[in-house]
């Protein structure tokens, strides 16, 4: 079997990476190989739950409700 040594990995690749594994029950490495090996299947649905993940990492965890909220901007749009 291979392996592969990554070096100089961006902090904020290696916090995301982290993050997914904490969350999956794996370790790095093992989240590291699901992942590679997803984008290079590159199925709809991996692509859909990458990106999914990416918006959720980008949301602080007291971001709280949208502001302004869905309903409000549908209003705002009818009136004008």
């Amino acid at each position: 079997m291979h392996s592969l040594q990554i070096r100089s990995l961006p902090d904020h690749v290696y916090q995301a990476l982290a993050l997914r594994a904490e969350r999956a029950h794996r370790s790095l490495a093992q989240q590291a190989l699901v992942e590679l090996a997803g984008d290079v299947e590159g199925t709809a649905g991996h692509r859909r739950r990458t990106v999914l993940e990416r918006i959720k990492l980008g949301l602080s965890p007291d971001a709280g409700a949208l502001a302004p909220s869905p309903e409000q901007l549908i209003r705002d749009d009818r009136e004008r």
